[in-house]
């Protein structure tokens, strides 16, 4: 073998009454945005993240190859990231997010042959190493709760292939690239204490920009001597996670706050 997702004064008062009242909560939303954005200025904090990732129909999640009798899935089901991130208050309505982290895709694969009714399957995992920078948008809901809305960019780093055999069978991902580029967006709440650091609760889709790698199965015939039949088509590396983050309490930077305020 080888290796390697209609007028009138009534309606009028109305009508005035009723932009009024727009006009009045559009104004509350726009200064209690910049209330939440200026708590954020001059903060620089770290935080650890945990990732499990959750397998989405809409993202493709099963991938099927097809070679005369032969045929094989395979699934990702699941798998997990964890890291670190550093987020550090810009402006008075920006944040950035600069992270780091490992991500482990776990992938289910079946393969079959009608013709002898062979059935074999295993599991494969695919390594990988991230980082993400993300501009960060924050809206206050509450005293002490906000919600975040980021997007940015990531560099994916994959250090090797994977391969796994089994039974008469394997399955051997070549990665696409060493490094790739990809398109991350994610949407959480956080509730805020004083003194005892950030609590985050959100979900990330990560997009790579290429093919994550080529999966290919190979099925070896014992009754012809062990000849190896190969079929392969390449992976999206899209998914879908469901972030869990602590930041560290950290005061403000005074000397950057008090050049901020003076702008």
């Amino acid at each position: 073998m080888r290796k390697e997702r209609s007028f009138g004064v009534r309606d009028l008062r109305e009508r005035s009454g009723r932009v009024g009242l727009g006009t009045l909560a559009a104004t509350l939303l726009f200064l209690g945005t910049l209330q939440t954005a200026h708590a954020q200025l001059g903060v620089t904090t770290f935080g650890i993240q945990l990732k499990p990732v959750i397998p989405f129909g809409f993202f493709e999640p099963i991938t099927t190859l097809e070679q005369g009798t032969l045929a094989s899935t395979v699934e990702l089901k699941g798998g997990l990231a964890f890291g670190m991130v550093v987020r550090t208050g810009l402006t008075k309505a920006i944040s950035l997010e600069v992270g780091i982290d490992q991500i482990t895709r776990r992938y289910d694969v079946a393969l079959s042959n009608d013709t002898n009714d062979y059935h074999g399957s295993t599991q494969i995992r695919f390594v990988g190493y991230e980082l993400p920078v993300t501009c960060l948008v924050y809206i206050r809901l509450g005293e002490k709760t906000w919600m975040n809305n980021a997007l940015g960019l990531s560099m994916d780093f994959y250090p090797s292939d994977a391969v796994r055999n089994f039974d008469s069978g394997q399955v051997y991902y070549y990665r696409r690239n060493w490094a790739q580029l990809g398109i991350v967006g994610n949407i959480g709440v956080e509730y805020r204490t004083e003194r005892s650091g950030y609590f985050y609760l959100g979900g990330t889709f990560h997009r790579p920009f290429q093919d994550l790698a080529l999966a290919e199965v190979t099925w070896a015939d014992q009754y012809q001597n062990y000849r190896p039949y190969r079929m392969s088509k390449f992976l999206s590396g899209s998914y879908l996670t469901v972030d869990l983050r602590y930041f560290f309490h950290e005061d403000p930077d005074k000397a950057r706050l008090r050049k901020a305020r003076s702008k």
